[in-house]
């Protein structure tokens, strides 16, 4: 089953349980992978569709520190849920001493010494690590190795 079958299926039983926030988080999902498709004359395999549930993911992620500055409690809890509809269709997220181990493979591989080829260096570490890591943090852990 595609992912694209599996969100379908997923809506639907959303939908029979009356679990608003997960209809609505599915759905959006799949709002944005239409729109993608759309636009780029396309069809998006399972890899695309992860690309775009990644996106999701970051924005709840990033919207999740605006709303605990504003101390909005039921945003909050509905954002918390949102992400772990979308963590759940992501593959296992590697843990930072996984991400440290594939940057250091990758600075060996490439030479880096500086800062300023942390764009060579992370060039090389995003494919791996692709869907199963936020790439802030792996920003910020090939910032420490290279500094």
């Amino acid at each position: 089953m595609s992912l694209k079958e599996k969100l379908t299926e997923d809506m639907k039983s959303a939908m029979k349980d009356k679990d608003t926030i997960r209809k609505n988080t599915i759905q959006m999902v799949r709002s944005a992978v239409l729109q993608v498709e759309k636009d780029n004359k396309v069809t998006l395999d399972n890899d695309g569709v992860l690309e775009i549930i990644s996106k999701e993911l970051k924005k709840r992620k990033d919207s999740l520190a605006e709303y605990e500055k504003s101390g909005r409690q039921d945003l909050i809890d509905n954002l918390k849920t949102e992400i772990n509809v979308l963590l759940g269709y992501l593959p296992e997220q590697l843990s930072e001493d996984q991400i440290e181990d594939i940057v250091k493979d990758v600075i060996k591989e490439t030479g880096a010494t500086s800062v300023k080829e942390i764009g060579k260096v992370m060039q090389a570490v995003l494919p791996k690590v692709k869907g199963r890591a936020d790439g802030k943090i792996v920003n910020q852990i090939v910032r420490k190795y290279l500094s």
